[in-house]
């Protein structure tokens, strides 16, 4: 039996036992960033290079505007100096079966920037809204 790779389009993001559909998941990604040393009596004439802090990009997430939900408003509204209510997120790829296949966790997450769609008057298209998250650890669950 073949194998082919896993299609993109069907996914789910849950948080706070919610189930909420977004058209776009971005930002899946870290790095880590090296750190360069040389020891002075070293024989090398260059740098080393080892691992250093992990750093990991912001999640953007992009959904449609529906009438009277304005969760991710009430959720930004919960920052203040230092306090902001963080939730713990998994982003599952899906199969046909609607089982998760692979599966992201992202840790201690809070909304960093929400904002509304364009609007135009001869446009087409849905109204959608963005929320972008800033968090402390990606990693894939098995």
């Amino acid at each position: 039996m073949a194998t082919y790779p896993l299609p993109k389009f069907h996914f789910r993001v849950e948080w706070g036992g919610s189930k909420i559909g977004f058209t776009e998941v971005t930002g899946l990604d870290f790095q880590v960033e090296p750190i360069e040393y040389r020891e002075g009596s070293s024989p090398e004439y260059h740098k080393i290079k080892m691992p250093g802090m992990h750093k990991f990009s912001n999640i953007t997430l992009k959904r449609g505007t529906f009438t009277g939900d304005i969760e991710f408003y009430t959720w930004m509204k919960t920052i203040s100096l230092t306090q902001v209510e963080r939730r713990d997120i998994t982003i599952s790829l899906l199969n046909e079966a609607h089982e998760p296949v692979m599966t992201w966790g992202i840790k201690n997450a809070f909304p960093i920037k929400v904002q509304a769609s364009d609007f135009k008057s001869d446009g087409n298209e849905v109204a959608v809204e963005t929320l972008e998250l800033a968090h402390e650890g990606l990693k894939i669950i098995e």
